[in-house]
């Protein structure tokens, strides 16, 4: 699983412009099954998403297509995760990648 930091740069002013095409990625992540959660970065650093069914390749391919990310108004990094213990409610994230 994998931990997707969004952190805003330089170019934050142009986030208005983008932000129903990065909420249109978001969706389609959310729609292949591969994003479990999104959410803000506080106080307003950015964005962050919590991925998992995916290679580290296909990630970075995914992230790559963010708008924010295209556009530089953010700077993206990848983390990755071995889960080896959770919650009963997140088992499923023990067999998967």
């Amino acid at each position: 699983m994998f931990v997707v930091l969004l952190r805003f740069s330089d170019n934050k002013g142009q986030a208005g412009q983008l932000m129903q095409d990065h909420k249109d990625w978001l969706a389609r992540g959310f729609d292949d099954g591969v994003f479990l959660m999104a959410g803000s970065l506080q106080p307003g650093l950015g964005g962050a998403v919590l991925a998992h069914n995916t290679s580290l390749a296909e990630l970075e391919g995914r992230v790559a297509e963010d708008p924010f990310v295209a556009e530089k108004v953010v700077s993206a990094e990848i983390l990755e995760i071995a889960p080896s213990r959770a919650d009963a409610r997140l088992e499923f994230l023990l067999g998967g990648s």
